[in-house]
């Protein structure tokens, strides 16, 4: 294999890590602690704080994530004809990869919508008068993008074990 080809695989990989592994932290780390008393004062700046620096992070992954995604593809043989023609949407990678790209356009509308305007609107909110009505509504709203999000990535993660080993059936 080609040593170029390799390092774009290797990249591909850590950019998908750390924005999956960032989404799992943000989940499972981040926002349980922010729900503890102790935390009541600073919870939505730690949340703002964390969402902005994150969001850096995340748009970065994308982009990687998008040019070694097309490396990858024409390191295996893949043009922009192939994309063009059908050709590559053709067989069990060619399908496998077509609702992996679906996921993935899915997931870039609910992170924009997420980190662009859901998830300010909620912070403001939140910030403005924690325990009104619509500071809940939109924190909820914007918590469950997140999950959205975390389970399409995951299930996309799936997909791409399934595009270099083969489908389980």
């Amino acid at each position: 294999m080609h040593p170029s080809y390799l390092f774009s695989v290797w990249l591909h990989l850590l950019a998908a890590t750390v924005w999956i592994g960032g989404m799992v932290f943000l989940s499972a780390v981040l926002v349980p602690v922010t729900r503890r008393e102790e935390c009541r004062g600073i919870a939505a700046s730690l949340i703002q704080w964390t969402g902005r620096r994150f969001r850096w992070v995340g748009w970065l992954c994308f982009g990687v994530l998008f040019v070694t995604g097309v490396l990858n593809l024409a390191y295996r043989g893949f043009g922009w004809g192939d994309l063009w023609s059908g050709q590559l949407w053709q067989g069990d990678f060619g399908r496998v990869l077509a609702i992996k790209l679906l996921l993935v356009a899915v997931i870039l509308l609910i992170s924009a919508l997420h980190d662009f305007v859901m998830g300010p609107r909620a912070t403001a909110s939140w910030r403005h008068n924690p325990a009104s009505a619509d500071a809940v509504r939109l924190r909820r709203q914007a918590s469950w993008m997140g999950r959205v999000n975390l389970v399409l990535a995951l299930s996309v993660a799936a997909l791409a074990v399934t595009l270099v080993r083969g489908l389980p059936w």
